[in-house]
């Protein structure tokens, strides 16, 4: 039973802690350091990404969440939590901190703003059945690096990527009850 931590200073923490526990995971939200080391992967829920940046410099979190990061640790980004993981960024503010690892530069609320937020239903790599995905002022993949593999698009755009032990998506799989992203995450673990 792999130990998946939420970060759980700000945003979408309690969907994801259910949705990892029907799945079997030893889920647990991650505040400090300590909840930190604990961790066989980490879930970046939504939110909103400087505020999440800034609380995790204020909590002493930042630094070990790339170190983490930096030595292999499994982590996925949804959402906010994208932005969070992603090299660059697009529409961000100037001085609008990562962890940083995921060779991408992401456009924030690429869609647009909370009215303009909307459901689609996307062909997601290796899964045989469309994935219901809901984007809430969702950023999208503006550019990949070469070691990225983009698991899924809407409108031309990536939204679902993957390099090595980082997956992210600009969705939230978290709110649909269907678990199978979240159980491509956990192998990921697992491997």
């Amino acid at each position: 039973m792999p130990a998946i931590g939420v970060f759980a200073l700000q945003g979408d923490v309690r969907e994801h802690l259910q949705t990892l526990t029907a799945l079997g995971a030893e889920a647990f939200p991650v505040r400090r350091p300590a909840e930190l080391a604990r961790c066989d992967g980490l879930v970046l829920p939504g939110g909103e990404s400087t505020t999440m940046a800034k609380l995790a410099r204020t909590f002493e979190l930042l630094e070990p969440l790339r170190t983490r990061v930096e030595e292999g640790m499994p982590t996925f980004g949804t959402c906010a939590g994208m932005i969070l993981l992603a090299d660059r960024i697009e529409g961000g503010t100037a001085d609008q901190e990562t962890i940083g690892g995921l060779d991408v530069t992401v456009r924030r609320n690429a869609f647009g703003r909370q009215v303009d937020s909307f459901e689609a239903d996307l062909s997601f790599a290796g899964l045989p059945d469309a994935v219901h995905a809901v984007f809430i002022r969702a950023p999208w993949v503006e550019h990949t690096g070469p070691g990225v593999e983009v698991l899924a698009e809407a409108e031309g755009h990536p939204v679902a990527v993957r390099q090595g032990h980082l997956m992210a998506t600009s969705f939230h799989p978290e709110v649909d009850g269907d678990g199978r992203v979240h159980r491509i995450f956990l192998d990921l673990v697992r491997q």
